[in-house]
């Protein structure tokens, strides 16, 4: 009887004195001693704490400890005091344990615990973040005040709270296993921790990783649309599918897309929201939404043709990661155009689960969309390729066969039915279904701008050239994007689009003759030029138009034997552009010869031209020729009529027509290296050099 309830500590016997009193006397006072000790030991068990410093052990006999021996010696206690004590010492003796590993180890520094902090040590902002400066300002995400400079203080404070919060019995929503899933998930596995706590129930992350059920994630590229300011670098986000539709990709309602964004105010006109968005004077923002309903956007609203690339990671660093999203989705951290975008930060994401492939750095300074799609495939990170052409290529492929039956003269259209198949509101084909639920898939090939088949949008040049009588050297450097003589194979057709070039000129002057030009001269440097070409005779929508902003170098009309002069220049375009030739077969894409037509007005100031400055309109027109895959070219005329002001010297002219004419030329060695030749022409009996030829090699990095 006495052994069965030695063994059940919330029942101890019960022996009362005349029960030891009435034993046989046979067995004599060895009897009633054995008894009398039983019944001391089994009660002093049910009744007395367990010493406190039995349990305080040195650390190397602490890290041995049971946890669960200590929660059931916990149990066994009937004072609320000691049960709180015993879990305060098994707090205590896992927080040594892990603190002397984390030591050992130099856990602080360890790459992977200071990119979930936001310590990007091998980003290349030198504006906005420091080696040992998070990048994350809001207290909030840190639990030490001195987390956002001392990813050691961070780990401490995180240890303490972890080892405080596997000693509970109740999992509360606070939880750092709550609220730092990704930080606790990198620890356990690091110092090697298991503990049933881990896996406790988290009420709203639970929800939210049921609701996206992540299974695997792509990366998802919509090109380049000059219409709109966000989105003429192109974008990126990621999809995350679940295990529906990664089973059946056409079954998108079955996915989210998950972007990242400027947190932009929708007032601000265009100049300030610019500003603010390169400078970070907005937040970015992180979207999670219905894939469909964010793909629509590109595909429908902008009509921008997209690749998807999945990735090529494990299910564990997948549930990583979007335990990482869960941590900083909310966080205010400021947005930078050029440097912390969209496309940086699928980079960062992927780094905090491939340390080893430092993915960000090994980028240059501005961070661009199509640049990161081509590092992820050199570093074998994608795995599959998905082409959806958007509802505008849909109807140019359905315009394309109409266009060659005519010329084949195998079936009849009327310009109602042309129009009709080229307008969006009486043509409603699309790659997604009506509902949004799926994806439709039709028989057309690729276009070819596939972002990881272009060039790089780095340019470097050296050339050779002569301005009237005075031969030079050229140097150049432009930091993006693509020219209308550039390779256009990855681009969207007919992209024009520069920013931050500079050109500098080396000449050989003679100092005998007048209106000489410096031995060296800034020639240009530009700060943005783009066209964005939206031909009346193709299924596109817009209008075409183009801005100008730089530093130039111009030659003055008004006075006679005017010489050059490096002024600022602003100018706007608008006109119409038409597409001819024959397209390539099957595709989506417009034929590859194109015309245009702008009326432009500019404004120039500068030293040195009459009055200080001159305003400007007239007409622009101009041809762009793919001659073949290597060779292309592209001539124009302008015809701006300038004025300067009225004036009283004698000889100078308030206002006058000054016509150029320029031709362009380039050959793709390959790749990277191109050669060009540019001439031009100023139609201006005023001007001192009125020819200008140049050839250059082009190296693109």
């Amino acid at each position: 009887m006495i052994r069965k309830h030695a063994c059940t500590a919330d029942s101890p016997p019960r022996l009362s004195l005349f029960s030891i009193m009435t034993a046989p006397m046979t067995t004599g006072g060895a009897m009633i001693g054995f008894i009398v000790g039983a019944l001391f030991s089994v009660s002093a068990q049910a009744t007395l704490p367990v010493p406190v410093a039995v349990l305080e052990a040195d650390e190397e006999t602490a890290s041995t400890l049971n946890h669960e021996t200590l929660i059931r010696n916990t149990e066994l206690s009937t004072s609320d005091n000691d049960r709180q004590s015993i879990k305060s010492t098994a707090a205590a003796s896992m927080l040594a344990s892990w603190r002397q590993q984390a030591q050992a180890d130099n856990l602080a520094q360890h790459t992977t615990w200071r990119r979930l902090l936001y310590f990007l040590d091998d980003n290349k902002n030198i504006f906005t973040k420091g080696k040992n400066k998070s990048l994350v300002s809001d207290s909030a995400f840190f639990l030490s005040t001195e987390g956002q400079y001392d990813s050691a203080a961070e780990l401490d404070a995180m240890l303490m709270a972890l080892s405080q919060a596997l000693s509970q019995s109740h999992i509360s929503s606070d939880s750092v296993l709550c609220r730092y899933p990704a930080r606790v998930s990198f620890l356990a596995e690091a110092l090697g921790i298991e503990h049933p706590n881990l896996k406790a129930s988290c009420s709203e992350l639970d929800e939210w990783m049921e609701m996206l059920a992540p299974e695997q994630l792509s990366i998802m590229f919509g090109q380049e649309y000059l219409d709109n300011p966000i989105s003429a670098f192109a974008h990126t986000l990621l999809r995350i599918d679940s295990k529906a539709s990664l089973a059946d990709p056409s079954q998108v309602h079955h996915a989210y897309a998950l972007n990242d964004t400027v947190d932009g105010n929708p007032d601000d006109n265009f100049l300030i929201f610019a500003i603010k968005a390169a400078s970070g004077g907005y937040d970015n923002r992180i979207e999670i939404d219905p894939y469909p309903e964010k793909w629509a956007n590109y595909l429908k609203k902008d009509e921008r043709d997209t690749w998807t690339y999945q990735l090529d990671l494990t299910p564990a660093e997948v549930q990583q990661i979007m335990r990482h999203v869960w941590e900083t989705k909310d966080l205010h951290i400021p947005y930078y155009f050029a440097t912390d975008n969209c496309a940086s930060e699928i980079l960062r994401l992927i780094d905090v689960v491939r340390p080893q492939q430092r993915l960000l750095s090994q980028l240059p300074y501005a961070v661009i969309p199509s640049d990161v799609i081509q590092l992820l495939d050199n570093e074998s990170l994608l795995t599959s390729t998905l082409y959806t052409p958007s509802d505008g290529t849909l109807r140019q492929a359905q315009l394309n066969k109409a266009n060659e039956a005519l010329q084949l003269g195998y079936a009849t259209f009327t310009q109602d039915d042309i129009n009709s198949i080229k307008s969006e509101q009486a043509n409603v084909v699309s790659s997604i279904s009506a509902d949004k639920q799926s994806l439709v898939s039709f028989d057309i090939e690729a276009s070819d701008n596939n972002p990881i088949d272009r060039q790089p949008l780095q340019r470097g040049h050296l050339g050779v050239g002569r301005q009237g009588d005075n031969s030079y050297i050229e140097l150049g450097l432009r930091a993006g994007y693509h020219s209308m003589l550039d390779r256009p194979s990855g681009f969207p057709q007919f992209l024009d689009l520069e920013g931050a070039a500079a050109t500098l000129r080396l000449y050989d002057t003679d100092s005998a003759k007048p209106n000489q030009p410096k031995s060296v001269v800034l020639q240009n440097a530009t700060l943005i030029r783009g066209r964005s070409f939206n031909p009346v005779n193709s299924a596109k929508k817009g209008q075409t138009w183009g801005l100008n902003v730089e530093a130039t170098r111009i030659n003055d009309g008004s006075q006679p034997e005017g010489g050059s002069h490096l002024v600022a220049s602003t100018a706007l375009e608008y006109g119409k552009s038409w597409v001819f030739g024959t397209p390539t077969t099957d595709t989506g894409e417009m034929p590859p010869q194109l015309c245009y037509t702008f009326a432009t007005g500019a404004v120039q100031g500068g030293r040195g031209i009459n009055k200080g400055f001159r305003i400007g309109a007239g007409v622009n027109a101009g041809c762009r020729y793919q001659i073949n895959n290597r060779l292309r070219a592209q001539a124009e005329l302008q015809l701006p009529y300038w004025y300067h002001g009225s004036s009283d010297q004698q000889g100078v002219q308030s206002g006058y027509w000054q016509p150029i004419s320029t031709i362009g030329l380039q050959y793709d060695i390959d790749r990277k290296q191109a050669l060009r030749i540019n001439a031009s022409y100023e139609w201006q009996d005023r001007i001192v050099a009125n020819d200008d030829v140049k050839l250059s090699y082009m190296r693109y990095f």
